[in-house]
């Protein structure tokens, strides 16, 4: 079941807190810095939906709006491992899309790091032939820029060296809605 993750559940916000430092132990450090950056990412404005499982969090994604209301930020998606492949992801995606249409977003983007050299991008100097590397990107151990390609984000960019030397972040963009015909 996929629900809105509100600030006064104080139960969804500790699991959530756990779900995201075992999925990202690099980024959150401590309980403290993650249950501040969830509140914020709760806050007005931005949104967070969690994926429950008999009444636990098992998924969560979050959305906040950037370039007025137009574009928004996915930030951050994550799934338990014990539960991965069971279209969750998929699910988060779909329904933060959906809310993002429905309060004027017209493009999703997101930052798709590269911190741990699982992309031919983190193998050489992107400032040397960026357009090719990423014209001809490899994926070396399971990077998530291949699911969210499946969902339809295309990569529209990378900032080499983003993350420290040979660690580059991959930003990637879905237009959720078509242009309005000339």
């Amino acid at each position: 079941m996929i629900k809105q993750l509100l600030p006064t559940n104080s139960k969804h916000l500790q699991q959530t807190v756990t779900l995201l430092q075992n999925i990202f132990p690099w980024y959150y450090t401590s309980k403290s810095f993650t249950l501040d950056e969830l509140k914020t990412l709760c806050e007005k404005n931005n949104v967070v939906f969690v994926y429950l499982e008999n009444n636990q969090v098992v998924g969560i994604v979050g959305a906040q709006p950037q370039y007025g209301k137009t574009g928004w930020e996915l930030h951050p998606l994550a799934v338990d491992k014990k539960v991965r492949g069971k279209g969750i992801a998929t699910m988060l995606m779909k329904t933060v899309e959906d809310y993002v249409i429905e309060y004027g977003g017209i493009i999703l983007y997101l930052g798709a790091d590269d911190e741990h050299f699982q992309t031919s991008l983190s193998q050489s100097d992107l400032f040397e032939d960026l357009f090719s590397a990423i014209k001809n990107i490899k994926n070396l151990d399971n990077h998530p820029y291949e699911f969210y390609q499946k969902q339809g984000y295309t990569i529209v960019g990378v900032i080499p060296d983003a993350n420290g030397f040979n660690k580059p972040d991959i930003m990637m963009a879905k237009r959720l809605i078509n242009p309005p015909k000339a």
